[in-house]
């Protein structure tokens, strides 16, 4: 496969519903935890890979994947051992309208990893050689001006969406080895998610969970690698952030998702995003 230049960019460019990239980097790069307003097939090809999402980190093996959508906070911890080579797959939601109008939706497998909060997808043997052949193929046909070119990109990337699908609807349930995570952990997290909108204050969770506040700050971080204000914030924006994409107005977005101060408010969206909400807006018209 060709190889792409690894940026830090979370954002997609242009008007494509989709981006494809096969990174191989000797050194590993230093990645902060961080969401996109899309979808993320994640398939590691080589390395010495750990991976947190929302507050679980699974040890990688080469040929698992990762399904993220556009809530889920991440970060891969990349040590130094073996060059860290991936595919990595970027797909908006109105990439999936015509297949949904079909009768297919392939981005049913990233909200099923969602709802059971678990992400990975190991598939066996044969399938993990048929999805290396569909990304060589696919990078192939990225990188040809041969007339036909970007069709084959995206007929290719929908058979591999399919073969993804399939093992991991097909699987007789995913093993959770090799997943280090909490059940306080989790029912903070699922708590927080739930009430985004409500009082998140230290206390009051604290008290929710019977806690002593240092007692689960330190269990927070030792599982998610944030404080509960490091994410409570970057939650808050983030569901703001889609809240504005769904059209909300931007008062809503930021007394929906829980900031009582519009100051404050403005400035994290830009801390997160590198523009403030009314920037957002306007970029997407």
């Amino acid at each position: 496969m060709n190889k792409d230049v690894w940026t830090d960019r979370q954002v997609m460019l242009g008007e494509s519903s989709f981006e494809f990239y096969h990174y191989l980097d000797a050194a590993p790069p230093q990645v902060e935890f961080h969401q996109h307003p899309f979808y993320e097939l994640f398939l590691l090809l080589d390395g010495d890979v750990s991976y947190t999402i929302e507050g679980k980190t699974y040890l990688l093996r080469p040929g698992d994947i990762l399904l993220t959508n556009s809530l889920d906070i991440h970060r891969p911890e990349v040590r130094s051992s073996r060059p860290y080579e991936r595919v990595v797959l970027w797909l908006d939601d109105s990439f999936f309208d015509p297949l949904r109008a079909g009768g297919d939706d392939l981005a049913a497998c990233f909200a099923d990893a969602a709802r059971k909060d678990y992400r990975r997808v190991r598939p066996d043997q044969a399938a993990s050689i048929r999805i290396r052949s569909l990304c060589e193929q696919i990078s192939q046909a990225q990188n040809s001006r041969a007339l036909g070119s970007p069709a084959l990109v995206y007929a290719r990337i929908l058979t591999l969406l399919v073969e993804v699908c399939r093992c991991y609807f097909g699987s007789s349930g995913q093993s959770h080895e090799e997943v280090t995570e909490s059940s306080l952990v989790n029912g903070v997290l699922n708590y927080i998610n739930r009430n985004i909108g409500g009082d998140l204050s230290l206390d009051s969770i604290a008290e929710r969970f019977y806690l002593s506040k240092f007692y689960l700050s330190r269990q927070f971080k030792q599982y998610t690698g944030m404080s509960i204000y490091q994410y409570i914030i970057k939650k808050r924006v983030t569901v703001s952030r889609d809240m504005l994409r769904d059209g909300a107005s931007v008062t809503d977005a930021c007394m929906g998702c829980g900031f009582n101060d519009y100051s404050n408010y403005l400035k994290a969206f830009k801390r997160e995003f590198g523009c403030n909400p009314s920037e957002f807006l306007s970029a997407r018209h």
